[in-house]
């Protein structure tokens, strides 16, 4: 019995694992998407130049 919960445990593990790091694409392209757009829709500051989209 002890070796069979053994094996659904680590089966339910690596299922979790796969769907976090599905997850974790996902979120890797929209990151990627929102970058590109600020990147080429940022505007011009005053001087002519090409200022920074975020605040940091």
């Amino acid at each position: 019995m002890v070796p069979l919960l053994l094996v659904l445990l680590l089966a339910l593990l690596l299922f979790g694992a796969g769907f976090a790091v599905k997850i974790l694409w996902w979120v890797a392209v929209v990151v990627l998407v929102v970058w590109l757009v600020g990147f080429l829709a940022r505007g011009t500051n005053a001087t002519g130049g090409r200022g920074r989209w975020y605040r940091w």
